[in-house]
């Protein structure tokens, strides 16, 4: 108690008192633009109406019920770039997806096997498919980066057109959470790059490494519609520490550096409670968390769909970092609570019908977290909170067994909550 009370002295309550001083301040930067062009072709079924996201096939504004999805089990990893094993557990894990309720996956692997489209087909499910990016880069906008990243990303969209299920995908994420040295440091060494005028995306008025996401986005953009004839939906999903809600005081970024992910067709934001940016949010207008608090001023702002990717808690045994509250640490007893006040925070906030999806994050937990060789990835490491979000646990066999009551507070709200 000593210690927590602390954390609120020397942490939680400084920032609070910063937040104040950007009290009036523009919450998104003015003069940022971003459209697609007007000859740019829709896509055939998934589309973006305003700030709503459609189902073509008869469905009208859509509301995803969502989980975060990387089926590897212990003793694999996608360091050296493998896929997932292809085997039975996809029949084990979408029985649990039934049971959850979840109509869309956020898929992270970039070639799925198979076997998962197979028990796709046998479900009623869709998915978004995440393109890793790397983070860390030394300058996202370098021609050999930007060359290397596109050969990536055009492997995963012909990969969707020959292994996958187009037909049953809503997006396709270029990049996820760029680390805000990498940001930093791209804008740095680009003072003069702010617009760009692609075939399909236009922005103006923009960071370096915004210009540079566009640049990826508008490539692998026209290049579906150039080899594979169609498109789908594209956006890049960020995370709050480095914006796009400028006035808060515990981002990462400058403020000339805030990143704003409305290059594509909607926003993907991960949002946890303990994030940076998210701490700092005034209280909400129903809840009154800081976490709804969030969510209200970023609707406002947006003229676009928004999609929270990922929400979650790390069950680590300890919080190894105290100087990051919130990052791991939390008793599975507790987090049934966490899930249930987001979910209230996000379907009651003020601006709600600009959201349309809601993504847990994760299945199960991640062994391979944290660029583990195939051996490392056999154990669950007790210091790292990366490998503890999991909804369930992963046991002997590799079979998935509930934390707790997670899994049914999931399944509760998912199946409880039947509004669009």
């Amino acid at each position: 108690m000593i210690r927590k009370i602390r954390l609120l002295s020397f942490v939680v309550l400084p920032l609070l008192l910063a937040a104040c001083q950007f009290a009036g301040k523009p919450v998104i930067q003015a003069g940022k633009t971003a459209h697609l062009t007007p000859a740019t072709p829709a896509p055939l079924r998934f589309v973006t109406r305003g700030t709503a996201l459609i189902d073509l096939r008869g469905q009208g504004p859509l509301f995803f019920r969502g989980i975060g999805y990387s089926p590897y089990l212990s003793g694999e990893t996608p360091v050296h770039g493998a896929a997932p094993g292809d085997d039975g557990r996809y029949l084990e894990h979408f029985a649990l997806f039934r049971e959850l309720g979840v109509n869309y996956l956020h898929v992270f692997p970039r070639l799925m096997p198979p076997g998962f489209f197979t028990a796709l087909d046998q479900s009623d499910l869709v998915y978004g498919q995440d393109i890793w990016v790397l983070g860390t880069a030394e300058d996202f906008l370098d021609q050999t980066f930007q060359a290397q990243t596109l050969e990536q990303i055009k492997e995963v969209i012909d990969h969707t057109y020959a292994v996958g299920r187009p037909e049953r995908l809503v997006l396709f994420s270029i990049g996820d959470e760029l680390q805000a040295e990498a940001v930093s440091r791209t804008d740095a060494r680009h003072p003069d790059v702010h617009d760009y005028q692609g075939k399909h995306v236009v922005v103006t008025n923009r960071t370096p490494t915004e210009v540079a996401l566009a640049r990826l986005i508008d490539q692998a953009m026209d290049y579906e519609l150039t080899r594979h004839g169609q498109r789908h939906l594209y956006t890049h999903t960020s995370w709050t520490h480095i914006g796009p809600l400028a006035n808060r005081p515990d981002l990462e970024v400058a403020r000339d550096s805030i990143l704003v992910p409305d290059m594509g067709d909607l926003i993907c934001l991960n949002v946890y409670t303990y994030a940076r940016g998210v701490l700092t949010s005034p209280p909400g207008s129903v809840t009154g968390t800081a976490y709804q608090g969030y969510l209200e001023e970023l609707a406002a702002a947006t003229t676009k769909p928004l999609l929270i990717t990922q929400v979650g808690l790390s069950t680590s045994p300890f919080e190894p970092k105290p100087w990051v509250p919130g990052f791991g640490g939390h008793r599975v007893e507790d987090v049934p609570a966490t899930l249930r006040s987001v979910w209230q925070d996000v379907r009651s906030a003020r601006g709600r019908e600009k959201y349309c999806g809601f993504v847990f994050f994760e299945l199960h937990d991640e062994w391979w977290k944290s660029n583990k060789s195939p051996a490392e990835a056999t154990r669950q490491d007790e210091d790292d909170p990366e490998q503890w979000f999991g909804i369930y646990a992963v046991g002997k066999g590799n079979t998935l067994t509930p934390k707790g009551d997670i899994p049914q507070t999931v399944r509760d709200l998912f199946i409880s909550d039947d509004r669009p």
